[in-house]
């Protein structure tokens, strides 16, 4: 069962156009919606989601429409927003089951036994009956996922999940999230070009509501292999660097700022060339930089 989208606009009342002619392909696995805050990347989730209308365009999950059979895609789906509550005085395990039987499934014994293996494949099972308020910001994301799972979803949306977790906990969390990938399409919406990187096997890049590039993320850096040098310079050096080069990205390393430029050739004396990396793929699609190279790499979309 793949995604299917075309041609998806949204705008709003106060008149910002959050999507403009949104077209995607998203097969089964990992897919990564990469883009900086305010790109679009909430508004589609949600328009994925059936929790708002489009203005134009249509979505088809498999053969279910997704914007008239809305009823169908919430059978099928699992949804982690960025921002989600919990009840704070109730535990895991009690909280996990009311949202169990709100999702129909009402035999006790059944139920049980979804609970039991959903705290499992979360690691909450030890923590089944500590209070979620006293969840740590990366177990309850955990339990987030865990309550998005209920009813085995073919489509799994998780919004911003790693924004603010510890090191340790976001790799816990990324590692869930692989395992998922193997039987649904789980689409991850980040500004964290690392998530993307380690997790998806394909990716697209949004900004101010367009679809910038669609790619394999290692196709995308192999295109950009050759093409991206580095320099460190002094503070005051930036503007004229700017002025003379390509700069995608700028970092300060021990009171100095280190420099990637995107040049076909060698960009001139100090410059070092550097191994590409989905950073570099990023930097460069925001710039408006290599965009040839951006339309070879989008697939077509069968129809």
């Amino acid at each position: 069962m793949d995604l299917q989208i075309r041609s998806l606009s949204k705008s709003y009342s106060n008149g910002v156009r959050a999507l403009t002619d949104v077209t995607l392909a998203i097969p089964q696995g990992m897919f990564g919606l990469l883009g900086p805050n305010g790109a679009g990347k909430s508004t589609l989730m949600r328009t994925l989601a059936t929790l708002q209308e489009p203005d134009a365009g249509t979505i088809h999950l498999g053969d279910i429409d997704v914007v008239r059979q809305k009823d169908r895609v919430r059978e099928t789906l699992g949804y982690l927003p960025q921002e989600f509550g919990v009840y704070p005085n109730v535990s895991a395990e009690r909280l996990l089951e009311h949202f169990a039987v709100l999702k129909g499934i009402t035999d006790r014994r059944a139920r049980r036994e979804v609970v039991d293996a959903l705290l499992h494949q979360t690691n909450l099972y030890d923590v089944r009956k500590k209070k979620l308020g006293g969840y740590s910001g990366g177990m309850r994301q955990r339990f987030g996922v865990a309550v998005a799972l209920l009813g085995d979803p073919r489509l799994l949306i998780v919004d911003e999940p790693t924004a603010g977790l510890d090191p340790a906990e976001r790799v816990r969390f990324l590692n869930l999230l692989s395992e998922l990938g193997e039987n649904s399409v789980v689409i991850l919406s980040t500004h964290i070009v690392e998530d993307v990187s380690e997790l998806c096997t394909r990716m697209a890049i949004i900004d101010r509501g367009r679809i910038l590039l669609e790619a394999e993320p290692l196709r995308a850096v192999d295109a950009l292999q050759g093409r991206i040098w580095r320099r460190v310079i002094a503070r005051d050096e930036l503007p004229r660097v700017e002025r003379e080069h390509a700069v995608i990205s700028t970092k300060l390393l021990a009171g100095r700022t280190v420099v990637h430029v995107h040049s076909e050739t060698h960009p001139g004396a100090g410059f070092d060339a550097v191994e590409a990396d989905l950073e570099d793929v990023y930097f460069c699609t925001m710039a408006g930089l290599d965009a040839r190279r951006a339309e070879a790499l989008e697939p077509a979309v069968a129809g």
